[in-house]
């Protein structure tokens, strides 16, 4: 192993707290929205050039193929934190371990679920009472995009790996390219070779095996402290232990999580295809205020790891606090701009009077309760990062499934309308937020004992 590049890498162990934080965020918000795109790009081409029950067959698809996605980035959460650790440790020989342990399972990972979604795909449909008009089209995208899978999964973890020791720019450039080349695939199979919703498909998962692709190349090419040796591919089972004590939980949670919006959407599919659509639109919109918060997330996690490898517990607190406070701000000031401009930025999917209505009543209904959520987010990254992964499971699967779940049990038989429903998510985000920063506050003043399984606690 040759000795750290100072290039490609950063130790949050010392120097300015709120320096690294922003530092390490700009890029991967960049690379986030990059990420945001590819989905976000088949929606606005297929709404414009397809129509509207191709546009709701994607929005339709969105909470399915978040199942695979969150539960594997929760792996790839445990993975990054474990290489953290190491790497503010200085134990570069576990962390080398640790990178072919992590690349191992993702291809084993890639493979399960290229078949697995496969197969479950006109079940999961069904479930969701997914309308006649627009089940054909969410079939043909949903096989497609996960024949895919591996493509995704990898680029997801190499990049986690990179995130690991500081390094987001270069993934930022890889999304930078190939979101691009995603959006000029779109244009050309849905608008030139008239292939609609396949099309948008394909073009997704052609740029996300190219990610992939170089990001592959990026590790097996360097020769800084996170390289994949091929030679040494193997899965070293008391690292995937740790890894899965840290990133199982989280994973189960996000999964859960996602099952548990199937049903949301399950029940905005009771008000036909013009709500879906609309609803979809939304959560496009929503999940790009929603980046900011999930980079800092991603960055309290990273300094959270690091410093607790270091033993520096007390400068893991002052950068938990002061991530916290950046996210809400960001997050406040997102929300009013798209509140204001909410018309226009949901006719960008689509010119539909009906769909633009929607879309507006949800987003200016729900957005400023993202705040609740950028608390929620931050908190749950900065206690993965100590390696308290259950906690954050425990909370968010109480308030975002149970929670959320009783009360749209018990609100749509008072007023089965999309009002009532539209503020599902909000009920979790307010319950979860209280709930977790209870827990936090508890923990840190020692009033309660944590499950922590970072290298202070083994």
């Amino acid at each position: 192993m040759t000795s750290q590049n100072k290039s490609t890498v950063r130790d949050m162990t010392t120097g300015s707290i709120t320096g690294h934080l922003i530092a390490f965020s700009i890029p991967l918000l960049l690379g986030n929205v990059f990420q945001m795109l590819y989905n976000t790009v088949d929606s606005i081409v297929v709404g414009n050039f397809v129509g509207k029950q191709a546009l709701a067959a994607i929005s339709s698809t969105t909470m399915i193929v978040n199942i695979m996605i969150f539960f594997f980035n929760g792996f790839a959460v445990g993975g990054g934190v474990v290489i953290s650790q190491y790497f503010g440790a200085k134990r570069l020989e576990d962390l080398h371990k640790a990178v072919e342990t992590a690349i191992a399972v993702t291809i084993l990972f890639g493979i399960f679920f290229t078949f697995a979604g496969f197969f479950l795909v006109p079940i999961m449909l069904r479930l969701m009472q997914t309308p006649d008009d627009v089940f054909p089209q969410a079939k043909i995208y949903l096989e497609i995009y996960f024949s895919g899978a591996l493509g995704l999964l990898i680029y997801n973890m190499g990049s986690g790996i990179l995130r690991a020791v500081g390094d987001t720019k270069r993934p930022l450039y890889f999304l930078i390219f190939t979101s691009i080349l995603n959006t000029v695939l779109d244009l050309v199979f849905v608008i030139v070779f008239k292939a609609g919703i396949a099309g948008a498909a394909f073009a997704t998962i052609l740029s996300q095996f190219l990610s992939a692709f170089m990001v592959l190349v990026l590790l097996t090419r360097t020769d800084d402290i996170y390289k994949l040796v091929w030679q040494d591919l193997r899965i070293d089972l008391p690292i995937l232990k740790f890894i899965l004590q840290i990133g199982l939980p989280a994973g189960i949670q996000s999964m859960i999580t996602s099952v548990s919006n199937v049903f949301v959407q399950s029940y905005i599919n009771g008000f036909g295809s013009g709500c879906m659509a609309g609803w979809g639109a939304y959560n496009k919109l929503d999940s790009f205020i929603f980046l900011p918060i999930n980079s800092l997330s991603q960055a309290a996690t990273t300094f959270v790891s690091q410093n607790v490898g270091a033993e520096k517990s007390d400068r893991a607190d002052e950068g938990t606090v002061r991530a916290l406070q950046i996210s809400v701000g960001v997050t406040a000031l997102i929300a009013t701009i798209l509140v204001v401009l909410a018309p226009d930025a949901t006719a960008l999917f689509t010119r539909d009077e009906e769909v633009i209505y929607y879309g507006v009543l949800f987003l200016r209904m729900n957005t400023y309760f993202l705040l609740f959520n950028a608390v929620n987010h931050v908190l749950a990254g900065a206690l993965r990062g100590r390696g308290e992964s259950q906690a954050p499971m425990i909370c968010m699967i109480a308030c975002f499934v149970v929670i959320r779940q009783i009360y749209l049990f018990i609100g749509s038989r008072i007023a089965y309308n999309p009002y009532v429903v539209g503020l599902g998510y909000p009920v979790g985000w307010v319950t979860c937020c209280i709930t977790e920063l209870t827990y936090f506050i508890l923990l840190r003043r020692g009033l309660i004992k944590g499950w922590g399984t970072g290298l202070g606690q083994r």
